[in-house]
């Protein structure tokens, strides 16, 4: 099986307008999530997200009409090849193994709050 850049012929022009847009929404949004509808990676740092109350963009690529492009230039950009493909405070944090990392030591609800997704109350 080849690998993703390899089955698609995107031109470099098409990769850099795909790769503006996506550091567009995640510079204009504090949580994004690139995804796929059916992943079931996907779909657990969503519930995750939603779970902690966080506020967050979903960008599902398959349903975008650029979205292999955009994920052409996810990889160029991050280095990171598979959905989801997280930033949170336009951080790159990587994809569900790392989202979940974050979660269950602890860090997960400080970086969304720092973000501005989530609101910590500090009195309860």
């Amino acid at each position: 099986m080849g690998s993703f850049l390899s089955s698609n012929n995107f031109s470099k022009e098409d990769i850099q307008m795909a790769l503006d847009k996506v550091k567009q929404i995640v510079s204009s949004t504090p949580v994004v999530v690139f995804s796929k509808t059916y992943c079931v990676y996907c779909n657990r740092v969503k519930q995750l997200l939603t779970q902690l109350g966080a506020s967050y963009k979903t960008i599902e690529l398959d349903e975008e009409s650029d979205g292999g492009e955009m994920q052409a230039a996810l990889i160029e950009w991050t280095g990171q090849t598979t959905v989801p493909n997280v930033f949170i405070g336009e951080t790159h944090i990587g994809g569900c193994d790392s989202v979940v990392a974050k979660h269950q030591a602890g860090q997960l609800a400080a970086l969304l709050a720092n973000a501005g997704a989530i609101t910590v109350n500090l009195n309860a």
